[in-house]
């Protein structure tokens, strides 16, 4: 219950400037930092709450990129197994839209009222959504369960502000380092360890990995059970007078959420859409990505003049020039790993596959492990070395000549394009591992880490849908020029009858490179020196479109790397602050320990 009008006239007051009023005597070092590592009891961060806690953040990040990892390279097997559906893209389509829309309101909600129940919520979700998918006997059921994960994996992506508010602020670097060794079994091999379900386990097939991702989740959801006890409601507004969690529900942004959540799902599924499920100019695609951003500019400018106590988005953190950069070059780094992790494989498949699918399944996660390499020594050295605006700018140099230097592969040079393939996604991890914890650290109030972290991920993810959409088109449109104009003639040359060039085309695109010749035994006129020689021109063509792709990129990587001119340097924020202790351990707080003294 609300306290007397007298009371209920502090309350209306917005929630942002209400948490401001603190107790000069007990007001921390920084802005919305409970404590300090030093004023911790002993072996704080050796007890079973901080440890278990770690480990459902760790456990939870397992698992919410194993949901996309793990199903993305055999989305083919799976609609083979439940379809043939067309609708079996939605399958990843569903997971990333959902992920992204949730990221930012989940930030908010639980600065608000408290994180621990949104996060059990949250792993019982991820355990149902497992379940429904290692049991779908369609791919409508799929897609079904795969919102279910994305839902889930909101809370589980969002480990740089859960776990990055429970450690010093010094330790945020290492903190991300140590979580991303978690990452590695659930997107560095996703590949190599989907196909070994197909491969190795025909009976259980495909669905062992929703079986495994459903071990995970349950295995997560214990430890939030058991340990995870951060801040209560209570706890965070213990110096708000007559706040209540029934006032912040009735002023809460519902509105602007609404308008974000609709305009922010509608813009992606479009660019997600284009060059995939419909032509980039077909009345869906264009329609969904207008509607889509002229619903987002009415939800900032319902933000920015609308009378709201409880806003979705505090829109002064675009005013904080280190976290918005911070923000841009997060997604700039991040969408090199979700276009590569499509485009490398199709580069494996049509150039270096022989056959076998655990060599295919090995070479298609270098993205995958040069990235999480990446991530892991950046996050170990950053603090170390200093200078994290200098770090950005040399990694992104870096990784980006790398990525360039990829236009070089030919049909024949396989090991310099893995070499460069896996250098250049190693920088560019680097750079995400130290914009991700800048995420969290450039603020000026540590009770805003959830939405400001939420709304990094958002604007990643916004920023990666962008990027997929770009450089998937360009090697479309490419590769239809090269395969029209480059393997036509090598095939009239080689005696093939210009009626059945057609046919060819079809048969190669869809069987591949590696199958047979008796696959083409249907085609008028072919020989086996036809299909070495259109073969050989098919995997020209391809080389000819995914060099333009890697040109593209220098682009990317040149607004990148001008963006790191205004780039934070992190020194001045390298304190032993602690923004949040956990509610089950002995008070720790400033504001207690002075009580008590």
């Amino acid at each position: 219950m609300m306290p007397e009008t007298s009371n209920k006239g502090s309350a209306s007051a917005s929630h942002e400037e209400a948490t401001r009023e603190v107790p000069n005597h007990l007001e921390p070092e920084r802005l919305g930092c409970e404590t300090d590592m030093e004023l911790l009891p002993k072996g704080y961060f050796y007890s079973r709450f901080f440890l278990g806690s770690l480990m459902a953040v760790g456990l939870g990040t397992w698992a919410g990129v194993a949901s996309f990892g793990y199903a993305a390279p055999i989305l083919g097997i799976i609609n083979a197994d439940l379809g043939p559906d067309p609708r079996y893209i939605w399958i990843s389509l569903v997971y990333t839209a959902v992920l992204a829309i949730c990221l930012a309101p989940l930030g908010r909600l639980t600065d608000i009222f408290g994180r621990r129940y949104f996060f059990v919520g949250g792993g019982v979700i991820g355990v149902v959504g497992s379940i429904v998918c290692a049991t779908a006997t369609s791919i409508p059921m799929l897609i079904a369960g795969n919102v279910l994960l994305g839902i889930c994996s909101a809370t589980q992506m969002s480990f740089h502000f859960v776990l990055g508010e429970l450690i010093p602020l010094k330790y945020r670097y290492i903190g991300n380092a140590f979580l991303y060794l978690y990452t590695i079994p659930g997107s560095g091999f996703a590949p190599s360890i989907a196909y070994e379900f197909i491969e190795r386990y025909p009976n259980v097939g495909w669905r062992g990995i929703y079986w495994m991702i459903l071990a995970i989740n349950g295995a997560a959801l214990t430890c939030w059970v058991l340990f995870y006890f951060p801040p209560s409601f209570q706890k965070k507004h213990r110096h708000e007078q007559g706040l209540t969690v029934m006032y912040c529900l009735k002023n809460f942004d519902w509105i602007g959420l609404f308008l974000m959540s609709g305009g922010f799902l509608v813009f992606l599924l479009g660019m997600s859409w284009g060059g995939a499920v419909y032509p980039w100019k077909s009345a869906a695609t264009i329609s969904s990505i207008v509607v889509g951003v002229v619903v987002m500019a009415l939800f900032v400018l319902w933000e920015l003049y609308a009378p709201l106590k409880e806003p979705l988005i505090p829109m002064h953190l675009f005013r904080n020039r280190h976290w918005l950069i911070a923000c841009l070059l997060l997604g700039l780094g991040a969408g090199v790993y979700y276009a590569f992790a499509i485009i490398w494989p199709m580069q494996c498949s049509v150039l270096y596959n022989n056959g076998d699918l655990r060599y295919l399944g090995a070479i298609s996660s270098l993205v995958g492990v040069g990235m999480i390499a990446g991530q892991i020594t950046g996050g170990l050295l950053a603090a170390k070395i200093g200078k994290a605006k200098f770090q950005c700018m040399v990694v992104f140099t870096i990784g980006g000549t790398f990525l360039a230097c990829l236009a070089m592969t030919t049909v024949d040079n396989k090991d310099t394009a893995i070499a460069l393939i896996f250098l250049g996604c190693f920088w560019i991890g680097w750079n995400e591992s130290v914009c991700l914890a800048n995420s969290t650290i450039c603020l000026d109030d540590q009770r805003e880490i959830g939405i400001a972290g939420g709304l990094a991920a958002s604007m990643r993810s916004a920023i990666c849908a962008v990027l997929v959409a770009v450089y998937t088109s360009i090697l479309t449109n490419r590769l239809t020029e090269t395969t029209s104009t480059g393997i036509p003639p090598k095939l009239i040359e080689a005696g093939l009858p210009a009626e059945s060039i057609a046919d060819f085309l079809g048969v190669v695109s869809t069987a591949g490179t590696t199958a047979p010749a008796s696959v083409y035994s249907g085609i008028q006129g072919i020989t086996d020196k036809i299909v070495e020689v259109g073969v050989r021109a098919y995997q020209v063509a391809n080389v000819e479109a995914f060099r333009t792709v890697y040109f593209s990129t220098i682009a990317f990587s040149a607004i990148s790397i001008i963006m790191t001119i205004w780039a934070p340097n992190t020194e001045k924020w390298m304190t032993g602050n602690v923004a949040a202790t956990l509610n089950q351990e002995e008070t720790t707080s400033d504001e207690e320990k002075a009580v008590r003294h």
